[in-house]
Order: C-alpha cells, then sequence, then structure tokens
C-alpha cells in the first residue's frame, strides 16, 4: 500500500527546529510503505501457531486428567472474561495508531458502565448499549480536547479521565439509582441482558464428542461447542469489530492516513492530511469502545450496574494492546489468553492450574534455549530456563497450585508471554508526541 510521493524539502522535527537535534519526534516521510522493523510471518504462523498450542494441551489434557483444561465451559468462560478486554484493548489501538497514548480507557469504561445501567433500565439492552457508547465517546471527546486540541501531555490527561470516570460514575449513580426499586447509591436495579446466540443442530453433537475424552477431537469438539452455543450478541459484535478494525487499517485509505498520523504527522501534514482531525476522531471511537467495554460487563458479564465494576479491566486491555503490538490479531490473542487463565483460576482452581504449568514451563524452557543457541542471549536465555526449570520441578513435586497462588496465575503468565515476545513489539513512532498544526515546513 502506497502513497503519492512527497516532493517537500527533508522534514525537520520540532524539537530539531527548535535548535534541540538530541530530541526527534517524527522526521520519517510518508512514502511507500510506512516505516516498521518488522519482517512480516509467513501465513502459515498462526494457523501452526494455534494449531499446536491445541495439540499440547489436548496431551496434557490427557496426562495430568485436568479435563477442565480445555473444556467447553472453560473456554465460554474465556471468552466472556476476554471480550471486555478485547473492546478496552481495540479503543486502545485506535487512539494509539493515531499517535495519542490513551491510559484513560478505565475511566471511559466506568462511563460506559453508567450509561449502559441507565439507559438499559429505562429503554432495554440495546439503549444501554447505546448509551454506554455515548458515554465513553464523552470520555473520548474530552481526553481528545485535552491533548490534541490543547497540546496536554497524554499521560496527565488520561489519569485525569479515569479519576473523572470514577467521580462521575459514582455521582451519577448515587442520583439515578437510589430512588429506584432493587437500586441503591451504588448499584442498578435488576437490568435485562442483552441475548445469546446458537448456531442450530451443532450444540448436542459436539457435547456429546466432548464427553468421550478422546485425545484432541473431543477437545476440538469442546472449543466449537463454545463458539457456537449461547455465545452473546456483544461478543459476535466484538469479533466483528476486530475484523473491521484489521480492515480499515489496513486495507483502505483512511487507514493508511490514520496510521500515518501515528508514525509522521507532520510528514502527513505535507501530504495534505487533516491530522487533528483524524487524531480526534479516533479518539471518540476509542471512548465510544471502552464504553461498549463496560456495556459487556453490565448487559452481559451481570444483570446489573455496580460502583467498581470495571475492576481495573481498562488498564489490562490497554496490556492486551501492547501484547499484540498493537494489532487487532495480537490484541485478541492477548485478550484471550488472559481470559483464559482467568477462567482456569475460577472454574478449576489448583489441579488445573498445576496441568498448565507444564506447557507453560516447557514453552519458556524452548524459547530460553532458542535465545541461548540461534541468537547468543547468554543472560536472558539462561534466566528463561532457570525459571521454566524451576516451574518443572514444582509441576513434578506438587498435586495442585495453593490457592494463595492462583489468583496471580492470569497476571504471571500474561507477563511471561509479554516478556517472550517484547522484542518483537514496536509501537506507533510519534505516540504520545505533541503535535501542533502548521509547524512542518
Amino acid at each position: 500500500m502506497t502513497t503519492p510521493q512527497s516532493s517537500s524539502p527533508p522534514l525537520r522535527s520540532h524539537e530539531q527546529r527548535r535548535g534541540n537535534p538530541g530530541k526527534s519526534v517524527d522526521t520519517a516521510p510518508l512514502s511507500g510503505t510506512l516505516p516498521t522493523t518488522r519482517r512480516r510471518r509467513p501465513s502459515w504462523y498462526w494457523p501452526a501457531l494455534l494449531g499446536g498450542s491445541l495439540v499440547v494441551l489436548a496431551t496434557v489434557r490427557v496426562i495430568t486428567g485436568a479435563n477442565d483444561l480445555i473444556s467447553s465451559s472453560a473456554i465460554a468462560a474465556a471468552i466472556g472474561l476476554a471480550v471486555p478486554l478485547a473492546l478496552a484493548g481495540l479503543g486502545g489501538l485506535w487512539s494509539e495508531r493515531a499517535g495519542v497514548v490513551n491510559i484513560g480507557l478505565e475511566g471511559m469504561m466506568i462511563l460506559g458502565t453508567w450509561g449502559a445501567g441507565f439507559f438499559g433500565f429505562h429503554y432495554g439492552p440495546w439503549a444501554g448499549l447505546l448509551g454506554a457508547a455515548a458515554m465513553g465517546l464523552l470520555g473520548g471527546a474530552i481526553h481528545a480536547m485535552a491533548t490534541v486540541v490543547f497540546g496536554v501531555d497524554h499521560i496527565v490527561s488520561g489519569v485525569a479521565i479515569n479519576l473523572l470516570g470514577a467521580g462521575t460514575g459514582a455521582y451519577l449513580a448515587a442520583r439515578t439509582f437510589a430512588d429506584l426499586p432493587g437500586g441503591g447509591p451504588t448499584q442498578s436495579p435488576t437490568l435485562e441482558r442483552l441475548p445469546n446466540l446458537s448456531l442450530p443442530f451443532v450444540g448436542e453433537p459436539l457435547a456429546a464428542l466432548e464427553k468421550t475424552r478422546t485425545w484432541l477431537l473431543s477437545d476440538l469438539a469442546g472449543i466449537l461447542h463454545a463458539a457456537t452455543t449461547n455465545l452473546n450478541s456483544l461478543t459476535l459484535i466484538a469479533a466483528g469489530l476486530l475484523v473491521l478494525t484489521w480492515w480499515v487499517l489496513w486495507r483502505t485509505p483512511f487507514g493508511l492516513r490514520v496510521r500515518s498520523v501515528g508514525e509522521a504527522p507532520y510528514a502527513a501534514e505535507t501530504l495534505g492530511v487533516n491530522v487533528l482531525r483524524l487524531k480526534f476522531l479516533s479518539v471518540l471511537f476509542s471512548g465510544a469502545l471502552a464504553g461498549m467495554a463496560g456495556a459487556f460487563l453490565v448487559l452481559v458479564a451481570s444483570n446489573i450496574f455496580r460502583d467498581g465494576q470495571t475492576g481495573g479491566r481498562g488498564y489490562i486491555g490497554l496490556a492486551a494492546m501492547i501484547f499484540g503490538n498493537w494489532r487487532p490479531g495480537g490484541l485478541a490473542a492477548g485478550a484471550m489468553l488472559f481470559g483464559y487463565t482467568d477462567a482456569l483460576r475460577l472454574r478449576g482452581g489448583g489441579d488445573v492450574i498445576r496441568a498448565f504449568l507444564l506447557p507453560l514451563g516447557l514453552l519458556l524452557l524452548a524459547w530460553g534455549i532458542y535465545q541461548l543457541v540461534r541468537h547468543g542471549k547468554r543472560v536472558a536465555g539462561l534466566v528463561q530456563i532457570t525459571v521454566a526449570a524451576l516451574a518443572l520441578v514444582w509441576f513434578s513435586l506438587v498435586d495442585a497450585v495453593p490457592d494463595e497462588f492462583t489468583g496471580m496465575t492470569p497476571y504471571i503468565a500474561t507477563l511471561l508471554v509479554l516478556a517472550l515476545a517484547s522484542q518483537r513489539l514496536r509501537m506507533p513512532a510519534a505516540d504520545g508526541a505533541i503535535y501542533r498544526k502548521g509547524e512542518a515546513s
């Protein structure tokens, strides 16, 4: 995907024009393809990775007898836990691809939970979803006004949005739910859920096949059963938004302009791109997606609004976006990883977590050996091999992971995998940089 070549003179960054050549913001010209340090993975990479992971988990299930390791109920719980993270992370992706750091996702999610509760109670669940998106969009508008228009530091504005969202959500809940029957100052009355959908004629055969406990075949049946039975409509919308984001940002001229704004805004300006408008629109869309993540917690995960319902999921969604290298596919994988490990913690307890240690330890061991042999990174390789060896020794010595440790499992697993992928991460070049119109000359 290419853009017309610019005939303008070589660009200088804002800091260089101010006499500070030691700092560089974004001077890469917008010609050809956008700058990247990544090598494109072959087309078979992700299918092979997913297939290999399924084989490993199926084998571990048979060896350890931990049948809930890859059951349909565990996968369904993982999907439910992953969707709000994916929606919040997708909001962060749109904002940061346009060069605006958005750590205010948590505050926008909080506004979305109140919007889902208020509008869902008075007008129904679909109005609640729209109301949540509108409240999140309002938070995005404040963040966009501060960062894009007034040039406030993105981190400062994001922290302010989180504080504002928490305070505003608590105030609005006390004002709107306290006098309702079944409501209170910190919660709404019972709400109607968004509908679930199932693919007809496949649920029972897949459930019967899963119960046979046949290696790999029943595991695949469990995954398909979870993906085709009692799937919430907002889950399908979230999956569609992930695909739509990939198509818009990487397959359309509009998406190229948005990414160019996040990579080299001054170069994009010289080519006639309205940088401020694209940044503003992207942050608005980011807020709406974060609000929808809040709606999932209210209208799907539960059927009630409660104060503090987000529980830091906006920050975890931001981490999932970074894990995914600012790309929708990687974001979905990061959200699903956290959702899966969290589901194992909630459903299976210590014995299932112990079984999960085996493939995680083997993965870390293989990656450490690869780092040591292929790239000669002795310190990193030896550290990873040591950690993997300790995990495998622990697996062989204990029958179940202590309850005190199971609550940490989602975070530890995510951090370990993030550490393995950290060398391939590359944020947009101008992410977080202050842009001022007219300084590209």
